[in-house]
């Protein structure tokens, strides 16, 4: 079925899914929001030039500077919006990729946590199970914690 057809196409959709499409949009969207942005500081200096020049009969020299003041400071606010939303984009294409690792990462903790879980309810599964003679072996080495007799104690390991 042609996808233009059908009623529940969004074509963001598919960029959505796909962490590297995101990024890939993310990009663009941010090179042309570069774009304006180089266009509104262009646009900011030449309107401050001409608002700055212009001189009513009357004004002393700064009059024409707070004048222009307004002006400047409402491109100057477009400009740091624009700015902010460059930023913005980079952030929520790291984000994207963060979470796409987060997700593929998920399973292998989860098998972890229940191997965890299964091993706190059942203690035999911690290691392998020993023969008894390297559990005598090791009780044996282990100093105080193995069986003594009252004749040897000054042959015994300490700790």
């Amino acid at each position: 079925m042609n996808s233009n057809n059908n009623p529940n196409h969004a074509p963001l959709r598919d960029v959505a899914q796909s962490p590297e499409a995101t990024a890939r949009y993310l990009a663009d969207v941010q090179r042309v929001l570069l774009d304006i942005g180089k266009n509104l500081e262009t646009l900011a200096i030449e309107t401050r030039v001409h608002c700055r020049g212009a001189h009513v009969d009357g004004d002393r020299w700064y009059h024409a500077r707070l004048r222009a003041m307004p002006v400047e400071k409402a491109l100057k606010d477009v400009l740091k919006h624009v700015n902010g939303l460059t930023e913005g984009l980079e952030k929520s294409a790291y984000k994207r990729n963060a979470f796409a690792d987060e997700v593929k990462a998920l399973p292998g903790k989860r098998r972890e946590k229940e191997l965890e879980k299964q091993r706190k309810k059942n203690p035999q599964l911690k290691a392998a199970p020993k023969s008894p003679a390297q559990e005598g072996a090791q009780s044996r080495n282990s100093g105080y914690g193995g069986p003594t007799s009252i004749y040897n104690l000054d042959r015994r390991e300490s700790a």
